[in-house]
């Protein structure tokens, strides 16, 4: 099917502003505003990012789900951006949890070339300005060429210019919840959701990290438009544009198949990010220490527990060469995911341009049980709002551990047990994949038959919590301790003892829906915990993918050879890409 699309281009910048350095002004109604009665070269950013929007954003949408579209008013091609000419610039101010914009050029009205093959439909953008001339010179081409049909997004319906194209008009998007129009016809873009003929989707334009308000208004009347010519149900259209806003960004919408799979399978999406971190031949670093476990690791080797050597650290391990073919995802701790690299861009994002699924740990420690030496996890309170912001942010999974000794009464097993399962089901629902961490903790006097008895009862507890909140095993990773005898029993345990009795645990204790099962290293060395994991693999075959999810056993190399001087950093890189190697030449 053949569209024109009729509007403009605009060239939108997106700056993320400093909020330390830059003056705000707090509204009656809590909205901070930028002071612009100052020097404006005094402006400091993190980032800045250039994209077409306005009729682009259409154009792109129509595009992905597979019609033949463009521009009227333009020589538009995404190939060649350099040679367009756009008619307006908008500059989008984005600072934490808010978002400004500035139109420093009038709107240019926007012209109708009269296409040299009819169309089979004309769809008027959300960019368009037209005068009651451009108007009714579109609605003399509609009747006069019957067999094509139109498509408004109208801002302003009851504005006198375009009453000549409103009776024309096959459909009619607006975000005035008032408009007195053709209700059979029309559908209501307005307060985060899409209506039509009473069916009501809730729909999140809150995106200030990947897209403005302005894009996801676009982006949602473009898919609800294209649904509608593909045959899809008014509930089906209104589904794909939820997803379609909730997922794209900046440079990209989704495809009709990534929008059919997300929309056809439910959990799909969640399943398909579970396999894409269980990748064959891929691993996931665990660069999550809190602000307390990773001053103990700068103590000892007497570095300063500051911002800037956290920060540098960090980047050793992101900037590494070529760690997108050793690591499937990285899990970050919330001072990182909100971290910049040097070049300005969120580290999310950057990670993300790499080919690797950034995650986040997001319980918040551990409490002991009243007159009891065992432990609960905490963090629950406020997790689904902190969920539904880390996802904002691009990310994608997330880590909740639980810590267990060798002899763990009913009481730790079932209240954590059933605190993994309530995280995993919130994550779930905000569409993050959970990673549930039960850990029989390594630092214990006790046999490799204990271990293996405790971590056996803690698995098969924690399945059942899982199924008693529908979480979705597909599209659930275990991370699980190895089973062997604790750092202080008299007896250690060979590689391959702890790789029978392993393997034997996980098989009579994991159901095979499970999406994989990564191991932690749990304070072995580096090498003990390589050899360790190389003796389960040869245990394989397994109904569900496996591999590693290390902290110190790939980082403390790396961190000694750095030390906190940065001239060793690259000999630091060098020994966190040997342990890379190492780990993933066993898989």
């Amino acid at each position: 099917m053949n569209i024109v699309v009729v509007g403009n281009i605009l060239k939108d910048v997106y700056l993320s502003l400093d909020p330390r350095t830059e003056p705000f002004e707090v509204d009656s109604n809590g909205t901070k505003w930028l002071d612009f009665s100052f020097d404006t070269s005094s402006h400091h950013f993190f980032h800045r990012h250039s994209s077409f929007g306005g009729a682009a954003v259409s154009l792109e949408v129509l595009k992905n789900l597979g019609f033949e579209a463009k521009i009227n008013t333009s020589d538009f091609s995404f190939d060649d951006p350099k040679n367009t000419q756009t008619s307006e610039y908008r500059y989008i101010l984005t600072s934490e949890d808010s978002v400004s914009y500035l139109v420093p050029t009038m709107p240019v009205n926007t012209k109708f070339e009269v296409p040299n093959t009819p169309p089979e439909y004309i769809y008027v953008d959300r960019s368009a300005h037209l005068t009651r001339e451009t108007a009714e010179k579109i609605a003399s081409y509609i009747i006069t060429h019957q067999d094509v049909k139109l498509a408004l997004y109208l801002k302003d319906p009851a504005s006198f210019e375009l009453e000549s194209l409103v009776g024309l008009a096959s459909l009619i998007i607006t975000e005035d919840p008032n408009a007195n129009l053709d209700y059979e016809r029309t559908v209501f873009i307005t307060n985060h959701n899409l209506t039509f003929k009473n069916i009501t989707e809730s729909i999140s334009v809150e995106r200030i990290d990947k897209m403005t308000h302005l894009s996801a208004y676009s982006i949602a009347a473009a898919t609800i438009f294209g649904s509608f010519l593909l045959g899809k149900t008014v509930e089906d259209s209104l589904k794909l544009a939820k997803l379609n806003v909730e997922n794209s960004n900046l440079d990209s919408t989704l495809s009709l198949h990534e929008l059919n799979a997300m929309e056809s399978e439910g959990d799909e999406s969640l399943e398909l990010i579970a396999a894409t971190l269980m990748a064959p031949k891929k691993g996931i670093l665990a660069a999550d220490e809190s602000g307390g476990s990773i001053k103990k690791k700068f103590e000892q080797l007497n570095i300063p527990d500051t911002f800037e050597n956290r920060h540098n650290y960090r980047n050793i391990f992101f900037t590494t060469e070529g760690i997108e073919e050793y690591l499937s995802g990285i899990i970050l701790f919330d001072e990182t995911a909100r971290d910049f690299m040097d070049t300005g861009e969120p580290i999310p994002d950057f990670l993300i341009n790499h080919r690797i699924v950034p995650g986040i740990k997001v319980d918040q420690g551990l409490e002991k049980f009243e007159n009891s030496d065992e432990t609960f996890t905490k963090g629950l309170e406020g997790l689904k709002s902190r969920l539904r912001e880390y996802r904002a942010m691009g990310l994608r999974f997330a880590k909740w551990r639980a810590a267990f000794n060798a002899h763990p009464s009913n009481l730790a097993i079932s209240d954590n047990c059933r605190l993994l399962a309530e995280y995993a089901a919130d994550c779930q629902s905000a569409g993050i994949v959970p990673i549930v961490e039960p850990e029989v903790v390594y630092d214990g006097d006790y046999s490799i038959e204990e271990n293996a008895k405790a971590t056996g009862k803690i698995l098969d507890k924690l399945i059942e919590e899982l199924r008693n909140y529908d979480v979705s095993l597909p599209a659930c990773i275990i991370k699980c301790n190895m089973v062997l005898a604790g750092k202080q029993y008299h007896e250690q345990s060979s590689k391959e003892e702890v790789g029978h009795t392993t393997a034997k645990v996980l098989r009579d204790h994991v159901p095979s829906e499970i999406a994989g099962i990564v191991f932690l290293s749990g304070g072995q060395t580096e090498e003990q915990a390589t050899e360790n994991l190389a003796e389960i693999i040869k245990n394989g075959p397994f109904p569900w993918p496996l591999t590693f999810s290390f902290a110190r056993a790939l980082q403390d190399p790396a961190l000694y050879a750095w030390a906190g001087d940065n001239n060793n950093i690259e000999a630091a890189k060098k020994a966190f890409k040997e342990r890379l190697e190492k780990n993933i030449e066993i898989l």
